[in-house]
């Protein structure tokens, strides 16, 4: 018989928190992070929880102890970040980019439907729909490659996704303004494969590279697909993480 599996350990509770803030950006390279002290007293657990959470960051790599100072967020942290941070980001602050990010927006025009894209929005293969691709750079670089797709109908209503400058909100936030359907649910399918010819080069990888790929839907609350995307990330970075109890 199926069982429910139980909550996340508080330790990995406290620990997932701090690094959703810095995958956010809210804590950038160099910031404090709370000490055991400050984390018992604001979870109200006790001081080895706390102790057991920041290990639990230093294992993955996003703080480091510094003797006699305390736990700060690691310089030159190797990440890309999701899209559901990003959402979080922009509806904290209403900016989808962090410090040290931002994003060229490489084509935003009318195209015919590829089949695939078609099926993922639920419209017609050769419908209108609205590409926008964009290459997100951090100090080091290009990042990331990615394309949105949007259709007509919602383009009609968020006239902005068809001109070639950033928005500040993100393009989700934007179309979610625009056109009063607010985003409920996302679905990431992740897999890997040899970056394209185009994706080498504005990745400024030497071929053959392999490359992480997410395909992101995104749904409103209604069940309708709102934005379809594809992100392409270069190797020897990490995106994606998840911690999860192990039953009998």
């Amino acid at each position: 018989m199926p069982e429910v599996q139980q909550a996340l350990p508080k330790f990995l509770q406290i620990a997932n928190h701090i690094r959703d803030e810095i995958l956010r950006g809210d804590r950038t390279p160099g910031d404090e992070v709370p000490s055991e002290r400050v984390l018992a007293e604001e979870w109200s657990v006790s001081r080895p929880t706390a102790t057991r959470a920041l290990q639990a960051l230093r294992t993955q790599g996003l703080v480091e102890s510094r003797q006699g100072s305390g736990s700060y967020v690691r310089d030159r942290l190797k990440f890309n970040r999701r899209a559901r941070d990003r959402y979080l980001r922009s509806r904290g602050d209403g900016y989808v980019y962090g410090p040290g990010e931002w994003a060229e927006i490489v084509t935003a025009r009318n195209i015919r439907a590829p089949v695939g894209i078609a099926t993922a929005l639920a419209v017609e293969p050769g419908d209108r729909v609205v590409k926008r691709h964009r290459i997100t750079n951090d100090d080091d670089g290009p990042v990331e490659v990615s394309t949105s797709w949007f259709t007509a109908a919602v383009a009609e209503l968020a006239p902005r996704l068809l001109v070639k400058d950033r928005i500040r909100e993100g393009a989700l936030a934007y179309v979610e303004a625009a056109t009063g359907r607010r985003a409920r649910t996302a679905r990431d399918q992740i897999g890997a494969r040899l970056a394209t010819v185009d994706e080498a080069r504005e990745l400024g990888l030497d071929e053959p590279a392999s490359v992480l790929i997410v395909h992101h839907i995104v749904y409103d609350a209604s069940e309708r697909p709102l934005e379809v995307a594809e992100a392409v990330y270069p190797p020897g970075r990490w995106t994606f993480e998840q911690d999860y109890p192990i039953t009998d």
